[in-house]
Order: structure tokens, then C-alpha cells, then sequence
């Protein structure tokens, strides 16, 4: 029930950013209507569970995503200088990183920050380990990756 709550909510959130319309009382409850008639189908197709609405990940994403956008500029400028730099110095190669994730958002959580940190792309995914491809020997940095995959774990443990 609190999934199908959440749900109609971050929908109803969604409708009111993207209409604008707040001062209009018969179109607020066209989309409330719209919302609910949205979460009554999602819930009759059964799709309304802890991965189609992620509760687990609630406040702490929000600390995990502000470190994430610190990580993503400081390589950015790590490869921005490998471009501009005189002599590449390219060292590329595959590493496979260990990914220890409860649930499936958490992996995939996992993956997507690893490609878009810069430097870095995950190029296959397994049950517990993800194949990724590093532009340099900085990004192949496996305790840095390790550390990325323990703040994943921390956030999507929280409850």
C-alpha cells in the first residue's frame, strides 16, 4: 500500500511540474484523477512493488548523489587533461569490479554511476560483478570503484 501512496504522489509531482497549472481547481483534480486512475492500473498489473517505486533508497541518495557529482567533475578534469595533454597517456583495459548489491536497483544504481563517471564505462553486467572499461590507469582505480559500490550498499541498505 505504501508503494501504491508513493506512487500516486511522485506522479501527482511529476503531472504538477510539468502542466503548471496550480491555480485551476478542475484541472488539479483531472490530474489527481489521472494519478489515481494510473496507480489503479499499475496495481491491477501488479507492477507496484519495492522495485517499481525504490523506498529503500529514500533520504540518503540524496548525500550519495551530491558525493556522486563531486566524483563525476573530478574526472572530468582527469580526462579533460589526458585530451589536452601533449603526450596521451592512455592505458586502457577491462577490470572487472565486484558489485555486492542487495537489490537489483542497487546494482543498477551501481553500474550507471560507474558509466557516468568519466573514464569509466560498465560494458557488461553479471549477478555480482560488472565488467567495466577504464580510459586510464586512474580510472581502473579499484579501491576508488570499491569505495563508489560501498556507498551504493550504505544508501540502498538505509531504511
Amino acid at each position: 500500500m505504501i508503494h501504491a501512496v508513493t506512487m500516486g504522489i511522485g506522479l501527482f509531482g511529476l503531472w504538477l511540474l510539468l502542466s503548471g497549472f496550480l491555480d485551476n481547481t478542475l484541472l488539479l483534480g483531472l490530474g489527481v484523477a489521472s494519478c489515481v486512475v494510473s496507480v489503479y492500473i499499475a496495481a491491477r498489473m501488479e507492477v507496484v512493488d519495492k522495485e517499481s517505486v525504490p523506498l529503500q533508497l529514500k533520504f540518503g541518495v540524496f548525500g550519495y548523489l551530491f558525493w556522486l557529482s563531486a566524483e563525476i567533475g573530478k574526472a572530468n578534469w582527469a580526462v579533460t587533461k589526458v585530451i589536452l595533454s601533449p603526450r596521451i597517456r592512455l592505458n586502457q583495459r577491462m577490470i572487472t569490479v565486484p558489485a555486492d548489491q542487495a537489490t537489483d536497483v542497487g546494482r543498477v544504481t551501481f553500474a550507471n554511476s560507474i558509466t557516468l563517471t568519466p573514464g569509466t564505462i560498465t560494458v557488461e553486467t553479471e549477478r555480482h560483478s560488472f565488467l567495466v572499461h577504464a580510459l586510464t590507469n586512474e580510472a581502473a582505480d579499484m579501491e576508488a570503484l570499491s569505495d563508489m559500490g560501498a556507498r551504493v550498499s550504505a544508501v540502498e541498505n538505509r531504511t
